[in-house]
């Protein structure tokens, strides 16, 4: 059987290339705005943010990087990093001896409650000031859309 490539047509073209760009670029703003004004990558933030949210501020390894949307071996590497930092602690995980929790330390919380502001004010100067009501609304929907076809089972 001989699939034809559906090509993009030019709208196509230059709907894919500005959605690149501006994710990159947004991406790209907010990690050197953390990297500034909190001395660390959006990465690591995303990691305090979600083990923050977690009960008793800790998730299993494997969790954190399925939410992260990390390999286990980056994601090992950046918890590495945010234990030497003394914002994150690893534990054995009393349910499974071969697994482990990261936990999110005062300090590290901390450190999270000091960066939020900044990074939020940098998301809003950047993405929804830029925008009006209405394509916050689409931006939304279209995001939606997005993620529930590409994580469908």
């Amino acid at each position: 059987m001989v699939l034809m490539t559906r090509w993009l047509d030019p709208d196509e073209q230059r709907t894919w290339r500005a959605f690149l760009a501006a994710s990159r670029a947004l991406m790209e703003t907010l990690d050197r705005e953390l990297q500034r004004d909190a001395g660390m990558p959006h990465a690591y933030y995303e990691i305090l943010v979600r083990l923050s949210e977690a009960p008793d501020r800790r998730l299993r390894m494997s969790e954190l990087a399925d939410a992260t949307g990390s390999s286990r071996s980056r994601l090992s590497h950046a918890v590495a990093r945010l234990e030497a930092a003394g914002w994150v602690r690893r534990e054995d995980c009393p349910t499974d001896r071969r697994g482990q929790l990261a936990l999110l330390t005062d300090d590290g919380f901390a450190t999270l409650a000091a960066a939020a502001p900044g990074h939020v004010e940098g998301v809003r100067r950047h993405l929804f000031d830029a925008l009006s009501p209405a394509q916050v609304d689409q931006l939304r929907r279209i995001s939606e859309a997005l993620t529930d076809h590409l994580t469908r089972p």
